[in-house]
C-alpha cells in the first residue's frame, strides 16, 4: 500500500476519535485541552441559634404571700411553663424570678365612694411589677428585661375537656388513649410547677377573709397569682447543628392523637370577639413522634372562631368555641389539619369550662344559691316589727337591725345596727342586702368568656391530614 494512502488513513482515524471524544465531553472540540472533572464540596450542616425572642412571655407564678406596701418592694416567683428554644428545653417548670414592684396606681373617687357604700374604705389598687433576674436549677444567674401583660396577675388554674365518649372504631380508641395520657402529662406538669406554691392553710385563709371584712384593711399579693412577663431582650442559649435528619422529619403530618402547647397570640373574649375572627396561636413546646422532630417551638396554628354568644342578663353567660384549621411551621409551608381546644389556663374566679369538643362557656358561682339564700334570712330577720323579735324586748330590736346592717353593708352594717336605735333602718339595709344579692346573682349580665393574650392552652390534633391529591 501506498505510503501516503497509509498516512492519510492514520490522520482520519485519529481526527474521527477525536471527535468521539468532544461529543462524549461537551464544551470540547477535536484537539482542545482537557477540562478536569469538577470537585464536589460536601455542604456544612446548617447551624440553629438557641434563642429565646423578644416579647417571649415568661409564665411567673408568685410563690409566696406578698404584702403590698411599697414601689421597690421585692416580689418572688417560679416558671410555671417550660420554656423552649426550637427543640431544646433552656427554662424548666420551677426556675426561680426575682422582681420588684413598681408602681401602684391610686383609686378613683368615683370608686372609692361606690366602695365606700359597701363599706370598703380601702379598696385594691392595681399594681404593676417587672422581673429581673432568672434563677435556673444549675444557679445559673441571667439578668431579665421583662414586664407584666395586660390580663395576668390572676390566680389561675388549668382547666381541661372532658374525655370523649365516642368509641366507634379501634383508631379513634388509639387516638383518645394518647390525647388523655398527653393531658395526664401536662397535668402532672402543672401540679409540679404549683408545689413551688406556698399555699396559706384553711386557718391563715380564714384570718384573712376576716380581716378583708374590715372597712380598712392591707392588700395582698396571693400566692399562686400568675404574671405574663414579656421578654423586652432576648435570651440567648448557644447554637446546635440542623442535621439531615432533623429537617427532614420537621413540618411532617403529626401523629394520630397529638397534644400540642400553645400560646394564644389572638385574645380572645365573648364580648367582642365575632364569629369568623381569625385566631392564632403559637407553639411554646416542639412535638417530637419518637426521636424525630416535627414540630420545633414557634410554629402556629391559625383557626377561626365558629360559635360565640356574648352575656346576657338574666345570667346568661357568655359561650366561646374555636377551631384551628391550619398548621404552618418555620419552613411556612401550611398545612391543613383538624383541631380542637382540650385544656385551657384560666384564672380561678373565671368560672369557665370546656366541653367535650372544645367549646368554652361561662359558669355561675357554685355559692350563688347560698349567698342570696342567707342575704334574704338577714332582710327577714330585719324586717320583723318590734313585737315579733323575741318577745318584743330590746335584746330582739337590736339583733334585728344588726341582722339587716351585716346583710346590707358587713361590719359598717352592724355597727350601725348596733348604735342607731331604728328599726327602719335596719329593715331598709337589710332588704338593700338581699335585693343587691338576688340582682348580682340572677338578674344582671352574666359571666363573659375570656382568654387574654399568651393565654396557655393544649391543642388536640385528630390526625395525619389526608395527602393532597394527584389530579
Amino acid at each position: 500500500m501506498n505510503t501516503k494512502v497509509v498516512t492519510g488513513l492514520l490522520v482520519l482515524t485519529v481526527a474521527g476519535a477525536a471527535v468521539a471524544q468532544g461529543q462524549a465531553q461537551p464544551g470540547l472540540h477535536p484537539f482542545s485541552e482537557r477540562r478536569p472533572a469538577p470537585i464536589l464540596i460536601p455542604q456544612a450542616p446548617q447551624i440553629v441559634t438557641l434563642i429565646v425572642p423578644k416579647g417571649t412571655p415568661l409564665q411567673v407564678v408568685i410563690d409566696t404571700e406578698t404584702r403590698i406596701q411599697k414601689v421597690g418592694q421585692s416580689i418572688h416567683g417560679h416558671i410555671a411553663m417550660p420554656v423552649y428554644a426550637f427543640d431544646h428545653l433552656v427554662i424548666p417548670v420551677g426556675s426561680e424570678v426575682k422582681g420588684t414592684i413598681t408602681k401602684i396606681d391610686s383609686v378613683s373617687n368615683r370608686r372609692r365612694v361606690l366602695e365606700a357604700l359597701n363599706a370598703d374604705f380601702t379598696p385594691p389598687r392595681t399594681i404593676a411589677v417587672e422581673f429581673n433576674e432568672l434563677v435556673l436549677p444549675n444557679q445559673v444567674h441571667l439578668p431579665l428585661q421583662t414586664n407584666a401583660t395586660p390580663g395576668s396577675g390572676q390566680v389561675i388554674q388549668f382547666t381541661s375537656a372532658p374525655q370523649k365518649k365516642s368509641k366507634k372504631d379501634q383508631l379513634k380508641n388509639v387516638a383518645s388513649d394518647k390525647v388523655n395520657q398527653t393531658k395526664q402529662q401536662a397535668r402532672q406538669e402543672w401540679d409540679k410547677a404549683m408545689k413551688q406554691v406556698q399555699t396559706p392553710g384553711r386557718m391563715h385563709r380564714l384570718r384573712r377573709y376576716l380581716v378583708a371584712q374590715l372597712p380598712a384593711h392591707p392588700q395582698y399579693l396571693d400566692p399562686g397569682v400568675l404574671y405574663f412577663a414579656e421578654l423586652q431582650a432576648p435570651l440567648q442559649f448557644g447554637q446546635e447543628p440542623l442535621t439531615g435528619q432533623m429537617a427532614s422529619t420537621i413540618g411532617s403530618a403529626p401523629p394520630i392523637g397529638s397534644i400540642v402547647h400553645a400560646r394564644l397570640v389572638t385574645p380572645l373574649s365573648s364580648a367582642t370577639t365575632k364569629k369568623g375572627d381569625a385566631v392564632t396561636a403559637e407553639l411554646t413546646q416542639p412535638l417530637f413522634d419518637g426521636a424525630n422532630l416535627i414540630l420545633p417551638q414557634g410554629s402556629q396554628l391559625k383557626g377561626d372562631v365558629l360559635q360565640v354568644r356574648p352575656a346576657r342578663h338574666l345570667a346568661k353567660n357568655g359561650q366561646l368555641r374555636i377551631a384551628f384549621h391550619e398548621l404552618v411551621p418555620p419552613d411556612g409551608i401550611e398545612r391543613k389539619i383538624q383541631a380542637t381546644l382540650e385544656g385551657v389556663q384560666t384564672a380561678k374566679n373565671g368560672n369557665v369550662k370546656l366541653d367535650a369538643e372544645g367549646g368554652a362557656e361561662a359558669t355561675s358561682s357554685k355559692s350563688r344559691y347560698l349567698e342570696t339564700a342567707i342575704a334574704l334570712s338577714l332582710a327577714a330577720v330585719a324586717g320583723r316589727g318590734d313585737s315579733d323579735a323575741l318577745g318584743g324586748n330590746a335584746a330582739g330590736n337590736t339583733g334585728n337591725r344588726v341582722a339587716g346592717g351585716a346583710g346590707g353593708f358587713k361590719l359598717v352594717g352592724i355597727v350601725l345596727g348596733l348604735t342607731v336605735r331604728s328599726h327602719a333602718l335596719g329593715a331598709v339595709m337589710g332588704a338593700y342586702g338581699a335585693g343587691t344579692s338576688i340582682y348580682q346573682h340572677f338578674i344582671a349580665r352574666g359571666h363573659e368568656v375570656v382568654f387574654p393574650q399568651n393565654t396557655a392552652m393544649e391543642v388536640g390534633i385528630a390526625g395525619r391530614a389526608p395527602a393532597p391529591s394527584s389530579k
